[in-house]
């Protein structure tokens, strides 16, 4: 079976382009692309031509995201798989592969509606290094692992795990939901390194609800938590370490509202057999808009 490898990028649609610009340099330490516009703004966090566009469209939301297969045999082995799954699925034009800076593309819809985008071939400027927007010890963990990981809402659990098995992806329950069952809790799908590139069954409303970042240094960890609390970002989680993927990490919200996980550490390599955890292993304390603190579990 042909599996996706990574999420290698994805698209933002933002109401706010300037705030957007100043929380992508000054709190995820991203570098602005050349080129910027109003309406897009394309960020990088390595070689790669760009890891997350901003595009202007008064809405605050996931616009794209994608997947990436290891070359061209993957890639045409993926749409026999598709086709088999009963997938539908395009094959994107010369013109739409060349915006996104890949070598070819496919676009389809999962089942809750997101733009569901398959490459292989990203353009990799090493002729450029990373210029990151603040002051950084070392970077994020990138490679193979690919940009970090989405957790989406779907409207249909069952639906949306069958639409990722059918890329590759393998996963299951991994914490149990508010009522401490096991039965409908969030499902965490991985492909490579990292324990999930995508999760869902937080909620049913069709948005993206937070993106995970993992720092290679921890000493970048903590100089990222310091500024986002010199410069007033909200917090939703302060630090703590989750049971499924081992990452110490904190949330802020972003200039959509959504959420940022700020993390490091974590394991390496997806776990070869299923497990579920009753809490994390410390901290994650919730921030209320008061400014007071709870523990959610």
């Amino acid at each position: 079976m042909v599996q996706v490898t990574e999420l290698g990028y994805l698209g933002l649609s933002v109401s706010d382009m300037p705030a957007w610009k100043a929380f992508a340099t000054d709190i995820l330490a991203m570098e602005i692309a050349e080129g910027a516009t109003d309406q897009l703004c394309q960020l990088r966090a390595d070689y790669w031509h760009r890891r997350i566009d901003l595009v202007a469209t008064g809405e605050d939301n996931i616009a794209y995201f994608g997947l990436r297969v290891a070359g061209r045999e993957e890639f045409s082995q993926m749409q026999d798989q598709l086709t088999a799954a009963g997938i539908d699925f395009r094959v994107g034009t010369v013109e739409e592969a060349q915006e996104r800076k890949v070598t070819a593309i496919l676009k389809m819809k999962d089942p809750d509606g997101y733009n569901v985008e398959i490459f292989h071939g990203p353009c990799v400027e090493r002729h450029k290094p990373f210029h990151p927007g603040r002051r950084m010890h070392h970077n994020y963990v990138l490679g193979t692992a690919g940009l970090g990981h989405i957790v989406l809402g779907q409207k249909d659990v069952e639906a949306a795990y069958r639409f990722y098995t059918a890329l590759g992806m393998r996963g299951d329950v991994e914490y149990p939901n508010e009522q401490g069952g096991i039965e409908n809790g969030p499902t965490f799908m991985g492909c490579n390194d990292r324990d999930h590139t995508i999760a869902f069954g937080m909620g049913d409303e069709h948005r993206i609800y937070h993106l995970g970042l993992q720092f290679e240094s921890f000493d970048d960890f903590g100089l990222t938590y310091d500024t986002a609390m010199e410069k007033g970002v909200g917090f939703f989680f302060h630090p703590g370490r989750h049971s499924n993927d081992n990452m110490v990490s904190f949330y802020v919200h972003t200039p959509s509202d959504w959420l940022i996980e700020m993390g490091w550490g974590g394991n390496v390599g997806p776990k070869p057999q299923s497990e579920y955890y009753p809490d994390d292993i410390f901290g994650h304390h919730h921030q209320h808009k008061d400014g007071s603190l709870s523990k959610l579990s």
